[in-house]
């Protein structure tokens, strides 16, 4: 799969306005990957998590006037449209910061032991624990709430799990913005920036949801998609 250049297009003429990088071959996917799956360790501590969803929701909010503004030049969907998604946004962040500090999601159970029972009753206790890396698809009509900081990456990294995001085409610049900010928030709070990693193309959304360390995906798209 050769690289090709992902531009930034002007959704009012059609015609390429920015050089964003270029699609990610398999190689590239699978670099991404096995970064976001060796730290997934890291987003262990569930306090940390809180912390990191915040801080990300915060320098989104603090970045929004370039959000908007790089969002708008991409779609034409107009700042007040994508000034509410941004706040839609950042809201599902920390609302999930406020999941993962109550608990409750672990759905923990504990059978204490029963040695007179017939037979005796070990100590037994279960909790829900991270799959692993997701992957997530980001939706061509929400740039924003649906996309790289939106709710399928804000859950999954509610519950433990690194993101490898597949970029749309329709806005990449968008994309590669809030990835930056996401990352920054991971390297503030003291995790390793990988929890969260960019990709873009076609075919590497393809690579990425064949790839034996993806343990899950979450898309809104189209029959092809």
């Amino acid at each position: 799969m050769a690289a090709e250049p992902v531009w930034s297009v002007d959704p009012r003429t059609g015609k390429p306005r920015e050089r964003v990088g270029t699609e990610s071959t398999a190689a590239d996917v699978d670099r991404a990957v096995r970064a976001a799956h060796q730290v997934r360790e890291a987003l262990a501590d569930r306090t940390v998590r809180a912390a990191f969803l915040r801080t990300a929701a915060d320098l989104l909010d603090g970045a929004g006037e370039r959000i908007v503004g790089t969002a708008d030049a991409e779609t034409a969907l107009g700042p007040v449209r994508l000034t509410g998604e941004l706040a839609r946004t950042t809201a599902q962040l920390r609302a999930f910061a406020e999941v993962v500090e109550e608990g409750s999601f672990l759905d923990v159970r504990i059978d204490l032991p029963d040695p007179g029972a017939t037979p005796p009753r070990p100590d037994m206790r279960r909790w829900k624990i991270p799959l692993g890396v997701v992957a997530v698809y980001a939706a061509s009509n929400f740039p924003l709430a649906f996309s790289v900081p939106g709710g399928d990456t804000a859950s999954a990294l509610a519950a433990g799990c690194p993101v490898v995001v597949k970029g749309h085409p329709d806005h990449p610049a968008t994309s590669e913005l809030c990835a930056s900010l996401l990352r920054g928030a991971a390297a503030k709070t003291g995790l390793p920036e990988d929890v969260v990693v960019l990709v873009h193309g076609f075919d590497a959304g393809v690579e990425l949801v064949r790839h034996p360390l993806v343990a899950a995906a979450g898309f809104t798209g189209s029959v092809r998609g």
